[in-house]
């Protein structure tokens, strides 16, 4: 077995050429054996293996330097780089993560777990070599759906003008996640498929002596014009373009790689891979395989079993798609996940009336809001983590033009294996200064449902709705009848008892207090502490407030959010103007990243499981006797 004796990089210099397809067999069967067991996203680094050995063949990592936009592709990268055994736990609690990190290894040279960067970064580590004088190379790997964000483009645009020495790489499989769109996406297939310009320009290229670079360099970009339909958009942005080759052919990989090694300037490699590669399932459906959860390697079949309840963005697909039968003004737009956010639920039926944009969050935030400014009512679905990216174009686009789009905050809370880049943990804090906007979360799945039936309402104006990742309570959502929510407006779900204290929480925190309280019934105790969802985080409910401000002389907050700035924030800030002068604890995600495990030990970390949340109601009646004794 070749892998075994792979514990480094230099492992896979030592190896003959030769060996290298047989090295990449056995890496591809390594994961697909792990991710059987340990779930992770296969597809797109399946398709990658033989990139990821040629880069490691051809280059002296970690002198030069690797940097892996988004990292889905970049597990044959950890494998290869000495955590072989560790890929066994990798997304687990305690084990290495999914995405490339830089504490992790010195082979990674840059985190990633978000889309786009990698040119921009990448261009920055290679004008520092050259500013300090040491020759490194720098190779950016970008998939062709992260090409199409608008940070690639700026990074493009920058490295072109400057002339550094760069290598990127479009590994280009057609596909992000779910299908990729739009122009770009067809210009790549446009010159992935032009076999009369690849042919004319490697043999040239291959023959041309160093003295005439530059006029064929003139040669080649009319001849191309001729050939492709669309121009030449990476050399008019100031990159020399190479491909579009086979990525997965490693010893061609390696060829190519060898050759640009000995070229200075901004390069461009466009490779054409397959997202699955190996592995006949994943290669079928490469959707599904992106991130399939357990499966039987032998078979393929997908062990993951439905549970009970429904999963909270298939109420938002369905319930989107009830409200756009009778209101011919709903839209729906996502950056990229269609399935992920289930808009394809109402893309089926109404394919006309649903965008994706592709992974640009900035252009969906204002293209939304283009939308609403001339007479539509767009449902913008984004996932939490995401929603960051476009932060100036919710403050300058939406709100500050008062402009109704309604954001779908999906994946907002803890989010699981995929740890720290994408917990939907700042939502509630970042948004909550921006002015006219609302911002509310449901508890559960039927409330989900009855709050988007309520933001259409007149009352609304720009608006964010942000629910979790993952199934719900179990209610039964679709024959709940749409009662109405008051803008701003809390409700009780259990009554004062005599108690001094109160708990406030927001959106489905408010089951884990449920439970907590249950269990504390169960126990026969009695004086339980009154509970509220506060349904609404903007406009807060300021009446409930009062009110606790006079009857409680301890309040506990509970959020799926940062303890700083959110529901905590919001509650400190307003009793501040009050005579209140109790006591305020604050359960939620705490002033640190969160890493990968599971949601469950995900919350037992942050003090926000059943257990932690009766601790805290506990000690509260401790204290509260303490005092009277």
């Amino acid at each position: 077995m070749l892998l075994e004796t792979i514990n480094s990089p230099a492992d896979v210099k030592n190896l003959p050429v030769s060996d290298l397809p047989a090295l990449c067999a056995e890496i591809r069967n390594y994961m697909i054996a792990c991710c059987s067991k340990n779930p992770g996203h296969l597809g797109a680094s399946l398709g990658a293996v033989e990139l990821c050995v040629a880069l490691h063949y051809v280059y002296d990592s970690p002198t030069d330097k690797f940097l892996w936009d988004v990292g889905h592709q970049a597990y044959a990268h950890k494998i290869i780089t000495g955590r072989r055994d560790q890929f066994q736990d990798n997304r687990k609690k305690g084990g290495i993560s999914g995405f490339p990190k830089r504490e992790e290894s010195i082979h990674d040279a840059f985190g990633a777990g978000h889309s786009s960067t990698s040119i921009s970064a990448a261009l920055g580590m290679a004008v520092a070599a050259e500013k300090q004088g040491r020759k490194e190379h720098v190779v950016a790997v970008i998939g062709d759906g992260a090409m199409g964000g608008g940070m690639a483009f700026e990074g493009l645009n920058h490295a072109g003008s400057l002339k550094t020495d760069l290598l990127v790489i479009l590994n280009d499989n057609q596909i992000s996640i779910d299908k990729n769109t739009g122009a770009l996406h067809n210009y790549l297939v446009k010159i992935s498929l032009s076999r009369t310009y690849n042919r004319l320009k490697e043999g040239v290229w291959r023959r041309m002596g160093s003295g005439i670079r530059n006029h064929v360099k003139r040669i080649f970009r009319s001849t191309k014009m001729a050939v492709i339909q669309g121009g030449t958009l990476f050399e008019s942005l100031g990159f020399r373009y190479f491909g579009a080759i086979d990525g997965n052919d490693v010893l061609q990989l390696v060829n190519a790689l060898e050759r640009l090694k000995t070229l200075d300037g901004p390069k461009l490699l466009h490779i054409i891979t397959q997202k699955g590669k190996g592995y006949e399932p994943a290669e079928k459906n490469q959707v599904v395989w992106h991130a399939p959860g357990a499966f039987d390697p032998e078979t393929g079949e997908r062990l993951a079993k439905k549970g009970d309840a429904d999963r909270y963005q298939d109420v938002f697909g369905e319930t989107l798609l009830e409200l756009a039968r009778t209101d011919k003004r709903i839209v729906g737009i996502t950056p990229a996940m269609l399935s992920g956010s289930s808009l394809n639920i109402m893309q089926r039926e109404m394919p006309d009336r649903v965008f994706d944009v592709g992974i640009a969050e900035q252009h969906a935030v204002t293209f939304s809001a283009g939308l609403a400014a001339n007479g539509l009512l767009p449902f913008c679905n984004i996932y939490s983590s995401f929603m960051q990216r476009a932060y100036d174009s919710v403050i300058h686009d939406v709100a500050l033009q008062k402009i109704k789009v309604i954001f779908c905050l999906d994946r907002a809370g803890l989010v699981g294996e995929d740890g720290a880049t994408h917990q939907g943990a700042y939502d509630l804090a970042a948004f909550r200064p921006i002015p006219n906007l609302t911002i509310l979360a449901p508890m559960d799945e039927t409330e989900l449902k009855q709050m988007m039936y309520a933001v259409c309402g007149p009352e609304y104006g720009p608006t964010i709705l942000r629910y979790p990742r993952g199934t719900g309570r179990g209610t039964d959502w679709r024959t709940a009848p749409i009662a109405p929510i008051t803008l701003g407006k809390s409700r009780c779900l259990e009554p004062s008892n005599h108690t001094d204290t109160v708990i406030l929480s927001l959106g489905t925190a408010g089951n884990w207090v449920t439970d907590a309280l249950k269990t504390l019934q169960e126990n026969h105790k009695e004086n339980l502490p009154a509970h509220y969802d506060m349904r609404f985080l903007k406009p807060i409910d300021t009446d409930l407030l009062e009110e606790v401000a006079q009857k409680y002389s301890h309040i506990i907050t509970v959020e799926d959010g940062c303890d700083q700035g959110g529901l905590h924030g919001a509650v400190c800030e307003y009793l501040a103007g009050t005579d209140f002068n109790g006591k305020i604890t604050a359960l939620g995600i705490p002033d640190r990243f969160i890493e990968q495990g599971t949601v469950n030990q995900q919350r037992e970390e942050c003090n926000l499981n059943k257990e932690s949340i009766l601790r805290t109601i506990q000690a509260a009646v401790v204290e509260k006797k303490v005092k009277e004794n």
